[in-house]
């Protein structure tokens, strides 16, 4: 089973540390910005790592649909991703 090999963990890992540098990225990024600007990538960098978090628990529980809270949590951060996106993206440049 795929899921149970070193590649997987391996490959979830370093997914895992993508995102959280991903994360990493944003909050230099709010250091350096302020007012909406500010706060929303503040929320990105608190989104990107809980979603970098989430693929480390995955390569420990071997499937990302369970058990059920890591869905659950995956679906949120998904989510929030898409919000942000919307949110970025009405903002004026």
């Amino acid at each position: 089973m795929l899921a149970t090999t070193d590649l997987f963990r391996t490959g979830n890992t370093i997914e895992a540390g993508l995102w959280i540098a991903i994360g990493l990225a944003f909050l230099a990024a709010a250091t350096l910005r302020r007012g909406p600007a500010r706060r929303l990538c503040a929320a990105s960098a608190i989104v990107f790592v809980l979603f970098g978090v989430s693929d480390i628990v995955e390569a420990r529980t071997g499937a990302w649909w369970r058990p059920w809270w890591l869905f659950a949590w995956k679906a949120l951060c998904v989510l929030a991703m898409l919000v942000l996106l919307r949110v970025c993206l009405k903002q004026e440049p």
